[in-house]
């Protein structure tokens, strides 16, 4: 990944979606541009023309937490687009993310037993984890279930954004497919600034730039999104239209990876197309468990 583009790119991105109503600005006429002019930039983040454009231009190494907060104020950059920012200086500036030296590599946490059974203490919810890259290297019983169309017939690691651009049974899977797909891409964007050295992701990123013109476009957005919490709407194949609240938790003791929880409502007709998930899962022979180690 080319760290110049990418700041010159989110920069300009984000300078075109900035009105000058929306920062107290007059619009004037004979305006050539989508959002602020640079200078207008320049002006509210208290720096010069010709340094605003350097950092436009990609040249953000060395540049000042200070100046970084004041770029991002003038932009009105909210809290993931701000932390993608600085994620984009310290790479430039040849930092890792955590601020220290890069972790040797370590065993995948699927190896671990603990993970599993903490993963099947979740009884009445989907409960999954998902690494950097959007491998999903563990599920619980129900997991296995609901993602049962992510999975497939096994052989390669189920990857989320995969499944999102190259599989069709995607758009069945996601009744909103052009909003996952902008949710799927935004959380690459912001991975990829926090660990631009990330093969597997380049790789990925490479794959789907190559294979999916949608993928290609939305990635060019420069659009970056942090998870977190809130509903989705599913149709799956078993059990049909099911309304899930997700909340994801990031793993402590394996940096990158994430739990990714799915309920329903008590009570909710989704609640009860999740008991019977599972009761369909239950009386299926039982699938193997695959160990996916990571390279």
């Amino acid at each position: 990944m080319d760290n110049r583009a990418d700041v010159r790119e989110f920069l300009m991105s984000r300078r075109a979606k900035v009105t000058p109503e929306q920062v107290g600005l007059p619009a004037g006429t004979g305006r050539r541009v989508a959002g602020l002019r640079r200078s207008e930039v320049a002006m509210l983040a208290d720096v010069s023309v010709e340094y605003y454009a350097k950092l436009e231009r990609g040249a953000i190494a060395g540049v000042s937490a200070g100046v970084l907060d004041a770029v991002a104020r003038a932009l009105q950059l909210d809290d993931t687009e701000r932390a993608h920012l600085f994620d984009l200086a310290r790479a430039a500036d040849g930092i890792p993310s955590s601020g220290r030296p890069r972790r040797r590599a370590t065993p995948s946490p699927a190896a671990r037993p603990s993970l599993h059974w903490a993963l099947e203490a979740f009884t009445d919810g989907v409960a999954v984890v998902r690494n950097a890259q959007s491998d999903v290297i563990a599920f619980n019983a129900l997991g296995r279930a609901f993602y049962s169309p992510l999975i497939g017939d096994g052989g390669r690691t189920p990857n989320l954004a995969r499944f999102q651009f190259l599989d069709p049974a995607s758009r069945d899977f996601y009744p909103d497919w052009d909003l996952f797909a902008d949710m799927c891409v935004a959380m690459m964007r912001a991975e990829a600034g926090r660990d631009p050295h990330n093969p597997a992701l380049q790789d990925l990123v490479g794959e789907l730039s190559t294979r999916s013109d949608t993928f290609r476009r939305v990635w060019g957005a420069h659009d970056v999104r942090t998870h977190g919490a809130g509903t989705k709407r599913f149709h799956h194949p078993v059990v049909g239209e099911l309304t899930l609240a997700y909340e994801e938790f990031a793993i402590t003791a394996e940096p990158g990876h994430v739990l990714l929880v799915y309920t329903a409502e008590p009570g909710s007709p989704s609640a009860e197309r999740l008991r019977l998930l599972a009761s369909w899962a239950a009386e299926r022979p039982a699938a193997r468990q695959t160990i996916v180690e990571e390279t």
